[in-house]
């Protein structure tokens, strides 16, 4: 008797201890889901935007994209702060995924240490990678909370030329005050549409101080195998040219090292106040190469093979450093039949460097930098070309640069 009252209460122990191990998993199951809904809900109340989560069998997955900070690297950071804040999973790794106009670009990557009783991340902990892990697509596909599709903002891009042609003056200025109503359609899909308000014109026409059209276009980008983004991009560009333009970017496994190409396909026109005015011939312009990055100086070395509006054919080397709230360069040019040239170049961040949208109504801020690039030959033919996006700086492209993300996380 004695044994079968042994025997029972074993059995009634093991049955215990199987329930209780049951309903211990399920409620912190239920606990990690917890934190990571509120986690979400808290990215949403700070203004990021195309949020969710996602858990795996190996690891919990945040998408998210930043909106609110105007420096991607301070945005990328603050959400670390917070994620961290809130609660990793404690037993697997987390992963965060960030989009730029719905398109990822990057991932964050943290693994926590095997053996570790008490759980302590910090931002250098963090990989940075354009690798986004499997299934990405399934995690960026999924339903996603606030939005950013059809919600306008209206950037106002400061315009600065100078030029030194006539011994008599120092400089003849123009500039201008340009808005763009910039609205994402869908999935990489980008309006823009700007209007030309001249300031102040001291040598450049009559036509440039009255008020005309700018930029008209629409952009699309989409990530694709292998970890190559395209960009496509219709309509009116700068420098009077309108047509297409294509451009393609791949990282290759050692990131710091990558290769980029661009070809377009178009002709001239401008405004005349509202009346257009266009040509029916057209150039075919392109440029191969590639960069290296340093990432101990944030230093982007870029050379190129590129051909022109006129069809000489020549090289490109650029020199960027990269800083928070700038990025400052030399570049060098030598082309077929022309002298060489060269010059500086630069690009400044604009405040207010944090600007949550009001859901649907549109924001009204400055660009989110300003710059310039100096033409130190003073060649007014050779070497010309365009900019398919008021947006597309040295500056604007470097924001997702992981080694540049991992330096803004360790030096913040």
């Amino acid at each position: 008797m004695v044994n079968s009252f042994i025997c029972m209460f074993k059995s009634l122990s093991c049955g215990c201890f199987l329930m209780f191990s049951f309903v211990f998993c399920f409620a912190s199951q239920a606990t990690f889901g917890q934190s990571a809904a509120e986690t979400v809900k808290t990215l949403v109340s700070l203004g990021y935007e195309n949020v969710s989560w996602d858990e795996s069998p190996k690891e919990r997955i945040y998408v998210m994209e930043n909106s609110t900070y105007r420096l991607n690297g301070v945005g990328v950071g603050k959400a670390v702060d917070l994620i961290q804040r809130m609660g990793l999973p404690a037993d697997k790794p987390c992963r965060l995924i960030f989009l730029n106009n719905n398109v990822p670009e990057i991932s964050l990557y943290y693994q926590p240490v095997d053996g570790d009783t008490i759980q302590v991340a910090d931002r250098a902990d963090w990989d940075v990678s354009y690798d986004l892990g499997e299934n990405w697509r399934k995690y960026v596909r999924g339903k996603k909370l606030n939005s950013s599709l059809f919600k306008v903002d209206i950037l106002v891009y400061p315009e600065l030329s100078l030029k030194n042609l006539i011994i008599t003056q120092i400089y003849q200025v123009l500039f201008n005050l340009s808005p763009a109503i910039e609205v994402s359609l869908w999935q990489g899909m980008k309006l823009t549409a700007q209007m030309v308000i001249p300031v102040y014109n001291d040598g450049y026409g009559s036509r440039a101080s009255k008020v005309h059209p700018g930029f008209l276009t629409l952009q699309q980008t989409v990530r694709l195998p292998y970890n190559i983004w395209g960009t496509l991009t219709v309509g009116a560009f700068n420098a009077g040219r309108y047509g297409v333009d294509l451009r393609a970017f791949h990282p290759f496994k050692d990131e710091r090292f990558s290769v980029e190409g661009r070809i377009g396909v178009t002709g001239t026109y401008y405004w005349d106040q509202f009346e257009l005015v266009y040509g029916t011939k057209k150039r075919l312009t392109w440029a191969l190469g590639g960069n290296f990055y340093w990432p101990r100086y944030n230093i982007q070395f870029s050379g190129k093979l590129e051909q022109y509006l006129l069809g000489e054919i020549g090289a490109r080397l650029d020199i960027i450093r990269h800083f928070r709230y700038a990025s400052i360069g030399f570049y060098a040019m030598k082309a077929q039949g022309a002298r060489a040239n060269g010059g500086f170049r630069f690009q400044v961040a604009l405040p207010p460097y944090k600007y949550k949208r009001r859901g649907y109504i549109p924001r009204v801020m400055p660009s989110n930098n300003m710059g310039i690039a100096y033409n130190a030959g003073n060649d007014q033919y050779n070497y010309k070309g365009y900019r398919a996006n008021p947006s597309d700086n040295i500056m604007q492209m470097n924001s997702f640069n992981p080694y540049f993300i991992k330096s803004e996380l360790l030096n913040y």
